[in-house]
């Protein structure tokens, strides 16, 4: 089932769109008859993204207050929307936690989980607005980790702040039983985009190594099929929690590399 099929264009805000997971999810709402509002903090990266696939950006630093209003009155000012799908997020550092840097802790918590907590609290209302307005139905999705699930040495600050962002959604799919809205976590493992190892190590050719001869390694497309699937589901659906790793990593621990081949 595609959004047009349901009748009239719903509207989704896909944060974290300048890039990766958020990127490709705007492309794959748009093909399934979505309107989209891209939110990032780069507004040329979301001019491109517009220019590309016909959604409406608007650039916002998701841990200012006062961008989440702006944001708000916006959305309240150009029609509503119907569902939030919250990409945004990132990790700093690979440190022990006895080495780690309390600044990229609270960073991390910043993105990843209070980001969460504002723009469910700023755009909330209008969800249940368009429901009162006849969608039927509202939206949230967020996009966590299964460094939310098992722990590693390394992740610690990572692994605590994807925790955190997934105990929200779980806390908020309980807050909002008896509404019709939807809260949805999709988690993936190893997913290959150009910025998130990159950023969090800050090297490229430590990036590129972590990938290397991983077959089938996800990538950001995989995920926005996933999203976009959960999203264009029968109203009544709720995919609670789906976790989405390469065929090659069996468990976050566990990673094939070389060619996945039938043992004789």
């Amino acid at each position: 089932m595609t959004n047009t099929e349901a009748g009239a264009p719903r509207r989704a805000v896909v944060t974290g769109a300048s890039s990766g997971i958020g990127a490709a999810t705007v492309r794959a709402l748009r093909a399934s008859g979505w309107d989209v509002l891209g939110v990032a903090r780069r507004a040329d990266r979301l001019q491109a993204l517009a220019d590309e696939t016909g959604a409406a950006v608007f650039a916002a630093d998701l841990t200012a207050q006062v961008d989440i209003d702006a944001l708000a009155a916006h959305i309240a000012a150009t029609g509503g929307i119907h569902a939030l799908v919250h990409v945004a997020g990132g990790a700093r550092g690979t440190d022990r936690i006895e080495d780690g840097d309390a600044d990229d802790w609270t960073w991390m918590f910043e993105v990843n989980v209070l980001s969460a907590q504002r723009l469910v609290k700023a755009l909330l209302p209008q969800l249940r607005d368009a429901i009162r307005s006849g969608s039927g139905h509202a939206d949230t999705l967020f996009v966590t980790s299964t460094a939310a699930q098992v722990a590693y040495p390394g992740g610690g600050g990572y692994n605590a702040a994807k925790a955190g962002e997934g105990m929200l959604v779980k806390a908020l799919r309980q807050e909002l039983n008896g509404e019709p809205i939807r809260v949805i976590e999709i988690a993936p493992g190893m997913v290959h985009t150009e910025e998130f190892t990159l950023n969090r190590l800050g090297d490229k050719a430590a990036a590129d190594a972590l990938y290397e001869g991983v077959d089938g390694v996800l990538v950001a497309e995989d995920v926005a099929d996933v999203i976009a699937y959960s999203l264009n589901a029968p109203g009544h659906v709720n995919l609670d929690l789906v976790t989405m790793r390469p065929v090659a990593q069996s468990a976050q621990h566990i990673l094939a590399r070389g060619p996945l081949t039938p043992r004789d």
